[in-house]
């Protein structure tokens, strides 16, 4: 395909993406709104108060990084997973794309590019909210690994949606990795709680979740402290988005779970 045609590929599959998501935005972007204002009053008006300072910050100005890590990741996941699954199984636009010549990789892009993209202004919006609550912007240190951290962050698993999207046969199969697997992977990786607090065993299960890496580097670029390396979270990043690229790259080009 000629350059031009590509484009038109990618732009035709992004543009009704987010067509979707604008028409539909008390859907896309309002829960996550509303859920965050809920935990901004408890965390920093009830709970905030009696627990003290986390890493030498107030506690609200502790866990704002990782409650706009949280609706970053849970944004971008939802709206690739369900893109794909809703172009498989009900508007059936998979087979028109996959009787053209579009790449595997032109098709990756265009069905996460949406993902992406909710998941950054959704996080742009709870920070955003977030400023009427506590003076977190006053503790920024590097906005280029923030924007970098939520980015990346809303491109892995914009991936990993995708993947979920392609093996659903159903839409409880679209709610299930949510359910059982993301949720504990978000809530359990550093959101409300430093893991030096934690005692050695749970450390090492922490140590070991990927999302750890990914919150600790995003709270890096707001707070300067982290508890790992930015690097070592950096590195962590690039390699989720290379694995994950690779197997939704292998997925198209086998054709796994394309057709219902």
């Amino acid at each position: 395909m000629r350059p031009e045609q590509l484009w038109i590929s990618f732009y035709t599959m992004i543009r009704k993406d987010i067509v979707r998501m604008f028409r539909i935005w008390v859907q896309t972007f309002l829960p996550s709104v509303i859920t965050s204002v809920l935990y901004f009053l408890v965390f920093g008006t009830v709970l905030g108060s009696r627990i003290g300072d986390m890493q030498g910050f107030p506690y609200i100005v502790f866990v704002v990084p990782g409650l706009v890590m949280l609706a970053i990741v849970t944004n971008a996941y939802a709206n690739s997973s369900f893109t794909f699954f809703q172009s498989k199984f009900f508007a059936r636009s998979i087979d028109e794309i996959l009787v053209s010549p579009t790449p595997p990789w032109v098709m990756i892009g265009g069905f996460i590019a949406g993902g992406v993209m909710r998941g950054v202004l959704v996080g742009a919006s709870v920070l955003l909210i977030s400023v009427f609550f506590t003076n977190l912007t006053l503790t920024i240190t590097n906005v280029a690994v923030i924007l970098a951290f939520a980015i990346l962050t809303a491109f892995v698993f914009a991936l990993a949606g995708l993947v979920n999207g392609i093996y659903a046969k159903t839409i409880d199969g679209i709610n299930l990795v949510p359910t059982f697997v993301l949720t504990p992977l978000v809530y359990l990786g550093g959101i409300f709680y430093s893991v030096h607090a934690l005692p050695a065993w749970w450390q090492a299960i922490t140590y070991a979740n990927p999302l750890f890496y990914l919150i600790n580097g995003f709270r890096y670029g707001f707070l300067g402290t982290s508890d790992v390396s930015p690097f070592l979270a950096a590195a962590i990043l690039l390699a989720l988005i290379a694995f994950l690229i690779a197997i939704n790259w292998y997925l198209i080009r086998k054709g796994l779970g394309l057709r219902h």
